[in-house]
């Protein structure tokens, strides 16, 4: 069977992903045949080719999650550190001084990824309704960070207690939220 097929198993994958990787996809494709031999059909070209394709296909799905990963490890080394991590306890304080409401809606739709129609079904109300919700939800939270940024800064002592109290009105959702 090798002998017979992986010239031809070699050129298809040469066709589809060059020659760079075509010596370890045909060797992956021979040692899943070999594993799997009792499987392997009469004529095994088609089922050696099929089992390349998947090969393939994973190749490149794991090169996809490769490059997201390193797109965002990119994205948290630029700029200062400090500067993100203010600006993310500035978000996270700003979001527990929403109403639930607000809250959920803005998590759901930032974190969770959530489609308007998904957000919609989940908070119980139409497309449209949802939208309002939404921009209301935006401009409230717009506003408490506004608020935030004209407070004093809060300076973080050794055991991890802000120098300041938060604020009374407000529960503590920053580690819910993070």
């Amino acid at each position: 069977m090798y002998d017979e097929c992986r010239q031809r198993v070699w050129a298809y994958v040469v066709s589809r992903a060059g020659r760079q990787v075509a010596d370890e996809v045909v060797s992956e494709t021979f040692a899943i045949a070999w594993r799997r031999l009792d499987d392997v059909p009469e004529p095994a070209l088609p089922w050696l080719l099929g089992v390349a394709r998947n090969i393939l296909r994973d190749n490149v799905r794991a090169e996809a999650r490769r490059e997201a990963l390193a797109a965002e490890l990119r994205a948290w080394t630029e700029g200062d550190v400090a500067d993100q991590v203010t600006e993310r306890i500035g978000v996270l304080r700003a979001l527990a001084a929403l109403p639930e409401d607000d809250r959920e809606i803005l998590v759901l739709v930032a974190w969770h990824g959530l489609s308007p129609k998904e957000v919609a079904q989940v908070i119980g109300c139409s497309s449209a309704a949802y939208r309002v919700r939404l921009h209301r939800a935006r401009k409230r939270l717009k506003q408490a960070m506004d608020d935030i940024e004209g407070q004093a800064p809060v300076y973080v002592r050794d055991r991890g207690q802000a120098a300041r109290p938060p604020l009374p009105h407000v529960r503590n959702y920053t580690e819910e939220l993070s």
